[in-house]
This record gives structure tokens, sequence and C-alpha cells, in this order.
């Protein structure tokens, strides 16, 4: 993720999460810790990739306009080797298309380049979909945040993920 792709995942966050969105301020604090040699976060951005149409008339576009559109993200920090899914999102019309099982393979392999090990993460507690996709990935529950998500002061569950090596990692193939 870079610079020029907030606007359009700001737009994705406030229609996902309407009511607990993250502020510019806050993806810029996090972006501003990602560049460098010292970086201990790693976001990353999903565009939709649309093939160019077989036999489109002559004059006509051959590409779908929806083409580079932003349709998912996410985010990792990594301090003293323990690593914390800070964000991860999907579009809506993709939700089942495996973009969240890709996203969070991603950012696994992060937190293997930034040597962590464990993964943490924070979860709505109504948020069955995504406690699903985590629990694939071997996350298990370990606690509760009382009230975490706010304004609705809805509860988060807590899920940790000890380092797995490669062979040991979950396979996402038709997800």
């Amino acid at each position: 993720m870079r610079w020029w792709d907030l606007d359009p995942v700001l737009e994705l966050e406030r229609d996902l999460f309407p009511e607990d969105a993250w502020s510019p301020g806050m993806f810029w604090s996090e972006l501003a810790h990602a560049r460098g040699p010292l970086a201990t976060r790693r976001y990353l951005v999903a565009e939709l990739q649309v093939p160019p149409r077989r036999g489109a008339a002559e004059g006509q576009p051959s590409v779908d306009r929806r083409a580079g559109r932003i349709v998912g993200y996410g985010g990792l920090a990594a301090i003293d080797g323990t690593g914390d899914v800070q964000t991860i999102a999907t579009a809506r019309d993709q939700w089942g298309s495996g973009l969240g099982a890709r996203l969070l393979s991603a950012l696994l392999a992060a937190a293997t380049d930034f040597e962590c090990h464990e993964v943490l993460l924070e979860v709505r507690v109504d948020n069955t979909r995504a406690q699903r996709l985590y629990e694939r990935f071997g996350f298990e529950p370990i606690g509760f945040r009382r009230g975490y998500y706010q304004p609705g002061n809805v509860d988060a569950l807590v899920m940790r993920r000890p380092s797995q090596t490669s062979s040991e990692a979950p396979s996402v193939q038709g997800t």
C-alpha cells in the first residue's frame, strides 16, 4: 500500500466498517512505519485484474472499466517477534473468491520475513466469516477485549497463531 492508494482504501474501509472505520490519520501513521530498513509494518492492496475481452468491436474498449479497482487490503505490524494483523478487508463483491485467504497468506509471509514467532489479531465477535478464515489458517481464540470496537461497543475475539514451517501452512487452493 502506498499513499496514492489511500483514497480508494478509505472508501472501501467506510463501506465495510461504517461504525468503526479507520481514519486517514490512522492509515498515514501505519504507512509511516512501512518503509526503510527499520520498517515494522507491511501494508498491501489487491487490485481487480480483469483480462481483455475477446472479440471487442473496433473502437470499443477492450478492457473492463473495473480493472485496477482496489478490492482488498491488509496490514501487519511486527514488534519483538510478534506479528499483529492490524487490518484486513475485501470488497463485498469479492467475498467467497479466496481473496481474503490470499491477503492473509501474504500477511503471514510478511510475519515470516519479520521473523515473528507468533501472529495475533482481533476480530469482531459477530464476524463469523472472518473467524472461520482465521481458524483455517491455524489461529486459535485466546481471549476477548470487551467493548474494543467503538462506537458500537462490540467485543473483539483475540486470536493467536504460533509460527509454522511452510510444510505446516494450510493450503488455500480453491478458496
